[in-house]
């Protein structure tokens, strides 16, 4: 009698571990489909802290020129088939919904456009429409404008850093600091060797 409520006992432990084991297993898959794991912002620690006027302002313009990031890429991939651009604007997406997730999160209104290539912010609109025009000219230009708005979106992700305490925004903006120095590398590294052949 003993050596059976035993097996009843080990058999209990083992179902309720490969329960375990199935739904954690199932957590990981589905945080890999919906793209969580690699999302610039993925979980940040941080609850929602004070936010300044100056950073209200930089969240604004940052997903803005997200945006046009990914819209001038996906414009240069069509017309170049050029694999770098098709993947950089997949990865500047993330960044465009990491921005995104904070503009909710901190209740500000969205100022971006759905309609790709246009933008509310006056200043980014001619960018977009003279990034567009250059990008058309010829592959190496195309590149070339990759280099701007990487430069340009570095530049102003320090400057943003440079300003802001809070700890969630100063997360994201690590993230995107990072993949926009790696979007430089390639597009610098793709020059090169445009040049070379």
């Amino acid at each position: 009698m003993k050596l059976f409520k035993t097996f009843i006992i080990v058999c209990l432990i083992a179902i309720t571990a490969m329960a375990a084991w199935a739904q954690n297993g199932q957590g990981r898959r589905n945080g890999r489909q919906n793209g969580c794991a690699n999302c610039p912002l993925a979980q940040t620690a941080f609850a929602a802290q004070p936010l300044s006027a100056g950073d209200a302002a930089n969240l604004l313009i940052m997903r803005e020129e997200e945006k046009l990031a990914r819209d001038v890429y996906q414009v240069l991939s069509s017309k170049w088939n050029v694999r770098i651009f098709s993947n950089i604007a997949v990865s500047e997406q993330r960044h465009f919904d990491a921005i995104g997730t904070l503009i909710s999160r901190y209740k500000l209104t969205d100022p971006a456009q759905e309609t790709a290539g246009v933008f509310t912010n006056r200043e980014l609109q001619a960018l977009y429409n003279e990034l567009i025009a250059k990008g058309s000219a010829s592959l190496p230009d195309a590149l070339q404008v990759g280099v701007t708005i990487e430069e340009t979106d570095i530049d102003d992700l320090k400057a943003a850093i440079a300003v802001t305490h809070n700890k969630d925004v100063l997360t994201v903006y690590g993230n995107l600091l990072s993949g926009s120095l790696n979007h430089l590398s390639a597009f610098n590294s793709q020059i090169a060797t445009v040049r070379s052949n």
